[in-house]
């Protein structure tokens, strides 16, 4: 029997014998279901939902069951701070995987994790500037943009490469990731490093990617937003870049497969913040299988967006258990993930008793020649 199935029985036994009349306990989801081009928010949506049945069906987290609701920031950050508001009329103690820039922007100058009692656990993007100095009820466990890019840089001059470009977004994601490679690779010996920045418009993306190639270089890292990051690897590729490329963990494999083709996506490094979701080695591989099934049985295939739901959820359902309070809030679960510790869910680990930040792990994921993603 896996830790969390065990977990799960003692939950229901408690329930059966003290949890009579306990309340729910509330989480939220406000993010891009409209208007972005890439499926992150609704594949987080089912890596939530999965984890919300899984230990419901099993009596709830200490006898409470988790009521989950989700409403579309059509990525805004005007549509987020709306509904933003309108989720705190349910009462959440909190909300999970908020999406884009703009949205965590006014999430911070807004002051609204100071002025509504409830916390978020997990943010995309890792951007420095949400993470230093963050916010106390702001917690993550993806690792940021600044450990991909170390780990990226660290794995182009692994394979003996000493000349690398960036093609980098004219954007507060694309400028600060620049800056983070060019820290980076300034602690590398032996490594030159050279940046394009480009709007993502066809004209300058693909004027860039000319660029790019006149460097004779033997790598490229793209970085921005999704969608920016896999129109540039087409970019490059059409300019005749045959080298390496790899991006941020933010874009799907699928989308790259489809602007780029398969000969174009085959080789493309991508940044991983989460183990093989499809994997079979791992105790979090088996328990997350068994919760997609049931939730989704069409689903075949799982993204890392999907296990990043799960998680998520499983955080703060961790986060519940481990609670003292009869009834847990935002504060009180704030205060527990603080002091709780490592935690080990099969495999993946967080632990925020050092601060916000509970997890740096990254991988780098290649497309093969069918288009999937291996590890």
């Amino acid at each position: 029997m896996t830790s969390l199935l065990r977990k799960l029985l003692l939950a229901s036994l408690f329930a059966s014998f003290a949890g009579a009349g306990l309340a729910d306990v509330v989480i939220g989801q406000v993010g891009p279901f409209t208007v972005i081009p890439v499926p992150d928010a609704p594949e987080i949506n089912q890596g939530i939902k999965a984890y919300v049945a899984q230990v419901n069906k099993a009596g709830g987290v200490r006898g409470h069951k988790l009521d989950f609701f989700e409403l579309d920031d059509r990525y805004s950050g005007d549509g987020f701070a709306e509904q933003f508001n309108k989720a705190m009329e349910r009462k959440p103690v909190a909300l999970l995987s908020p999406i884009g820039s703009n949205a965590l922007k006014r999430l911070l100058d807004d002051k609204l994790l100071d002025t509504s009692p409830v916390l978020v656990m997990n943010a995309i993007p890792g951007a420095e500037s949400f993470r230093s100095p963050g916010h106390p009820k702001l917690f993550h466990i993806r690792a940021g943009d600044k450990q991909q890019i170390e780990k990226i840089i660290t794995h182009m001059r692994t394979l003996g490469m000493t000349k690398v470009g960036v093609l980098f977004q004219d954007l507060g994601i694309g400028i600060s990731g620049m800056a983070m490679a060019q820290a980076s690779a300034s602690s590398v010996a032996g490594l030159e490093l050279k940046g394009v920045k480009s709007a993502p418009e066809p004209a300058p993306l693909a004027a860039a990617a000319q660029q790019i190639s006149a460097m004779g270089v033997q790598a490229v890292l793209v970085i921005g937003a999704p969608r920016f990051m896999a129109d540039g690897v087409a970019a490059l590729r059409k300019a005749g870049v045959p080298q390496s490329l790899f991006v941020l963990s933010y874009v799907p494999a699928g989308l790259i497969v489809k602007l780029a083709g398969p000969e174009g996506a085959r080789g493309v490094g991508i940044a991983q913040t989460f183990p093989n979701p499809n994997g079979k080695t791992l105790p979090l591989h088996r328990e997350f299988e068994a919760a997609m099934k049931a939730a989704f049985p069409s689903v075949q295939v799982y993204t890392p967006f999907q296990l990043e739901g799960y998680l998520s959820a499983r955080t703060i359902g961790e986060a519940i258990r481990r609670n003292k309070e009869s009834q847990p809030t935002a504060a009180g679960l704030a205060a527990t993930l603080g002091s709780m510790g490592e935690i080990d869910f099969g495999g993946y680990r967080v632990d925020f008793s050092k601060g916000p930040v509970g997890s740096r792990w990254v991988d780098i994921g290649v497309i093969g020649s069918d288009g999937k993603l291996r590890y």
